[in-house]
């Protein structure tokens, strides 16, 4: 049996040989437990679901710009780009009746107000409602005269406190002159019953004419053309009934136009003989 004290002082005096041994022991016991001993395997994460996931995005892709391409624009049913409208054939035996058409209202309806709505509107509190005497037309103030009944010839322009006839030259008198011709009797004919219906009425007859100057031995100047014409109206109508206390006749030559004097359209309804029925003015 080998001493034990000389194996050890071998081992001190001789390092390598006690790592040779320490070595033999551990291949020793490695190779006793190397059978049941299992290595720990690092699982390795692959990336295939990725690929499979990309796949289906792509076919998803692709079938919605299939069917956005077959469907075409918003609201085309036809994939032109334009509504189509279906036409139905009418029907032989139904009745036909107009189509009313309702276009729908932008703004609302205003209110209408009439005479029971404004009754009908609580005054403020501590306000007396106000009586509001309503004023009649000038249509309606001269509704005696009859003023229809006159003719196409006569302008008629009534107002509130006058009514006004305004006769062409051309149907009173003719060119250059003073004189009434036959048609001018019978327009003022017509006009007779309306300057007779209201003895209270002033009438006052004017005279006017254009900017053309005349030079007669008759009529100097247009201010005796138009007077002349003034007196001549006035003079039938007294002649037919007419008071002479109611009429003024009066002529202003071409110092109220109408119109322009440049042209002779213009020129022509400046030349008219005015009549103008006034109510009488207190104190008057």
């Amino acid at each position: 049996m080998p001493n034990v004290d000389a194996t050890l002082d071998a081992t001190e005096a001789f390092p390598a040989v006690a790592a040779m041994q320490q070595a033999a022991r551990g291949k020793a016991s490695g190779r006793r437990y190397s059978r049941w001993h299992l290595e720990a395997t690092v699982p390795v994460e692959e990336e295939g679901w990725l690929l499979t996931y990309l796949d289906v995005i792509t076919l998803m892709l692709v079938m919605m710009v299939v069917m956005l391409s077959v469907a075409g624009p918003p609201g085309d049913a036809t994939g032109k780009g334009e509504p189509t409208t279906t036409v139905q054939p009418p029907d032989p035996l139904a009745t036909t009746t107009p189509a009313t058409v309702q276009t729908p209202s932008i703004l609302p309806p205003l209110p209408v107000t009439t005479a029971s709505t404004q009754s009908a509107t609580p005054s403020p509190p501590g306000k007396e409602p106000e009586s509001e005497t309503p004023q009649a037309p000038a249509e309606e103030a001269w509704a005696s005269l009859k003023l229809d009944q006159i003719g196409e010839n006569v302008a008629i322009t009534p107002g509130q406190d006058s009514v006004r006839f305004r006769i062409s030259n051309e149907l009173l008198f003719g060119s250059g002159d003073a004189n009434l011709i036959d048609g001018g009797h019978s327009v003022l004919d017509k006009l007779l019953p309306t300057l007779l219906a209201d003895p209270d009425l002033h009438l006052v007859v004017e005279g006017h004419t254009d900017n053309v100057p005349i030079q007669t031995a008759r009529y100097p100047s247009n201010w005796e053309l138009s007077t002349g014409r003034a007196a001549s109206v006035a003079r039938y109508l007294i002649e037919h009934g007419v008071a002479p206390q109611r009429v003024q006749a009066s002529g202003y030559a071409d110092t109220r136009p109408l119109g322009s004097k440049d042209n002779p359209v213009d020129r022509a309804t400046n030349r008219r003989v005015e009549l103008i029925l006034e109510k009488s003015k207190p104190g008057g």
